[in-house]
């Protein structure tokens, strides 16, 4: 394996993370920070518990995945779409490299910095919130998976768009809502029977209820049913990438 040319791309997507740090980091951290004080203060402290939790407790994993599902997905979309509209995307394919060791550098990369963010709101929340984690072993281990899955969508979207709008158009229109549908702010239980069963077909739901059992031990899916669906779909993006790169969609002229 070329781990010259992983390392190359790797470092240059983190050194273009540094360079504009303000979006990338302080932007989130402060935007999150206002869920935590609207959504866990002012309206927590007006709400009973959920299963035994505090609501302001209960919705920090919800709030942790939010926002490391929109970063890893915008961080790997831009990422690999900028190449794509400078022309340099062309230099990396006829360089000696595979597709895995181009995925490893723009995925990686993304997801360090999606994991980065994801630590830096949590160290956050417990200035507002007094939490604790049950599970920290599993709770790495979904945040290594969420951010790793989630790049490989981004990638997928940065390589599928063809202007701006579109590179923006899945996360606002698309991830945003279903976040919002898979229990972030809320225990999917406490929904109507007809809109708990779309829940289940919302893979971000796998995510935030594994995701919440690692802190609180309790979930509303099965923690082993919610890891097989991430690993599945992050097979099913795997997949994706390799047809995309074999067949050169929207990656040739």
């Amino acid at each position: 394996m070329n781990m010259r040319a992983v390392k190359a791309i790797y470092f240059f997507e983190m050194h273009r993370a540094w360079r504009t740090r303000l979006q990338s980091i302080v932007s989130p951290v402060i935007s999150t920070s206002l869920y935590f004080i609207v959504f866990g203060a002012a309206v927590g402290s007006r709400m009973k518990g959920i299963h035994g939790i505090s609501y302001a407790a209960f919705i920090v994993p919800g709030l942790v995945m939010l926002s490391l599902l929109t970063q890893s997905i915008t961080n790997a979309a831009f990422g690999i779409y900028f190449p794509k509209f400078v022309g340099t995307i062309y230099e990396v394919m006829s360089a000696p490299v595979t597709v895995m060791e181009i995925l490893m550098g723009y995925v990686g990369a993304a997801s360090s910095k999606a994991i980065i963010l994801g630590v830096i709101i949590l160290l956050t929340a417990k200035l507002f919130v007094d939490y604790h984690i049950m599970h920290p072993a599993w709770m790495v281990a979904f945040l290594l998976l969420t951010a790793v899955t989630f790049s490989m969508l981004g990638f997928i979207i940065g390589i599928w768009a063809d202007s701006f709008e579109k590179l923006n158009m899945v996360p606002l229109l698309i991830v945003t809502p279903l976040t919002f549908l898979g229990g972030s702010f809320y225990s999917i239980d406490m929904l109507p029977p007809f809109w708990r069963h779309v829940t289940l077909l919302d893979p971000v739901a796998y995510l935030v209820s594994g995701f919440r059992w690692a802190f609180y031990g309790m979930s509303d899916i099965d923690v082993t049913v919610s890891l097989g669906m991430t690993l599945v779909f992050m097979l099913l993006c795997l997949g994706t990438i390799q047809w995309m790169f074999h067949t050169g969609y929207r990656l040739r002229r």
